[in-house]
């Protein structure tokens, strides 16, 4: 009876936890749910007590440059070590308590510049996590245990035109596919595995690499991979790798392409530090693709339009949000790339000046959280009349190995799972409950 007893409890607590799981948003991969930064948790506090956050918890790690991401109760995380030895990092925690579940440690010695870490954000999906490093190294793990599954030596393999800055493109899964940007040669910019065994699948378009993740979006009835590669916009059969169209977006100085495609109804964003702010126009029953504008200024630091360096802009309706090349948050008319406003009080402007952006609907269709490269988490509104900071206060502090300027920053993506904010910096992953 006892043993009985005890069956019961173990299901009980087993079903309760994946209630818990299903039920919670989650953040398994790049951006959260579908890459569209989106966090659709409710019952979260409306503002800050005070001007610190506190933690939940906080665990000691080495420095990098990706976000976390978290699903089925733990917090994934890559990081670098320089001394004995160069080498990455992926980390698995326990999501309430901070605990250690699984490390797991490779050589790596980085060719690259800025070299703080890891770049991309390990992407969990069906059981497995996988972490793809700056030189190329991509691992498929037992999401739970840490075992690997499968790894391959991308650089290696292919041949890649390593960027400058290394591969920081997330993973992104698709049906049975795995696909990378990684710049390869020939003709593998993009790569698709079967995300099971890692065998090959396909690999198409001849170019190098930008730093952008893919996305997968639905459109004119089939997925459609978009996938903004060193020089061209790439719309791609996600299945087979057959390459619907490329629209030409050159870069004038090198390959800098950060910010996340932004998908709305018929229409395809995209924004550049050098090359200013793209919109195409999807036809609505095809796959044929048109400019609808292009705005771009004498330089970076003379431009009306939206330059952005890293953070990838929201779009609320007929208005597209983000952060210019000097920190200026701006509103654009979607409709044809005119500037509405301008706003200074976010970030501090200095060059590269960063926020990274994430709406909060269930909230209000204007209420975006952000999180700034100080280290803070602001609660805000967005609106063609201008920016409404309801609350801030500091998450954590800025650190100097991903830019040794200003005080240092806080340039990772945040996560927002389970009513909570995770993030790190250089030396520090933390968690904090942000439930009302």
């Amino acid at each position: 009876m006892k043993q009985f007893t005890c069956l019961l409890i173990a299901l009980s607590t087993l079903l309760a936890m994946q209630t818990h799981f299903s039920s919670a948003d989650e953040w398994h991969q790049w951006r959260g749910k579908d890459r569209t930064g989106v966090w659709n948790e409710t019952g979260i506090l409306e503002e800050f007590e005070g001007d610190q956050i506190p933690l939940r918890w906080r665990v000691p790690i080495g420095s990098g440059y990706s976000g976390p991401s978290v699903a089925d109760g733990r917090v994934y995380v890559t990081d670098r070590l320089t001394k004995p030895e160069q080498v990455e990092r992926v980390h698995c925690f326990d999501w309430e308590t901070g605990e250690p579940i699984w490390s797991y440690t490779y050589d790596c010695v980085y060719k690259i510049d800025y070299t703080a870490g890891p770049r991309a954000t390990v992407t969990v999906h069906g059981g497995l996590a996988y972490a793809l490093g700056s030189m190329g190294h991509l691992h498929c793990f037992d999401a739970a245990t840490g075992d690997i599954v499968w790894k391959r030596d991308l650089n290696a393999e292919y041949n890649i035109n390593m960027p400058i800055w290394g591969i920081a493109s997330a993973p992104i899964v698709e049906g049975e596919n795995l696909i990378v940007q990684i710049g390869g040669k020939p003709n593998a910019c993009i790569v698709a595995f079967d995300r099971k065994t890692g065998e090959e699948k396909w690999k198409a378009v001849d170019d190098s690499a930008s730093y952008s993740a893919p996305i997968v979006i639905t459109h004119a009835g089939q997925r459609i991979l978009i996938c903004w590669t060193g020089n061209n916009i790439a719309a791609l059969d996600p299945e087979t790798g057959t390459v619907h169209w490329l629209y030409p977006f050159p870069s004038t100085r090198w390959e800098i392409g950060i910010a996340t495609p932004i998908f709305y109804q018929d229409e395809l964003f995209f924004t550049n530090f050098y090359e200013g702010s793209l919109l195409l126009k999807l036809a609505p029953d095809g796959l044929d693709v048109e400019l609808g504008w292009h705005r771009t200024g004498k330089d970076e630091r003379h431009t009306d339009a939206l330059q952005t360096t890293m953070a990838t802009p929201v779009r609320l309706g007929g208005y597209i949000y983000g952060v210019d090349s000097y920190g200026e948050l701006r509103c654009l008319d979607a409709q044809n790339g005119d500037r509405m406003w301008e706003d200074l009080t976010a970030v501090q402007k200095a060059r590269w000046s960063n926020i990274h952006l994430v709406k909060h609907p269930a909230s209000s269709d204007n209420k975006v959280w952000m999180f700034n490269e100080h280290g803070e988490l602001l609660i805000t509104e967005l609106s063609p009349e201008g920016l409404n900071i309801i609350s801030r206060a500091k998450l954590i502090e800025p650190t100097r190995d991903q830019l040794n300027r200003r005080g240092g920053v806080t340039w990772a993506h945040p996560a927002f799972a389970y009513k909570h904010v995770f993030i790190r910096n250089d030396k520090e992953l933390v968690c904090a409950n942000l439930e009302k």
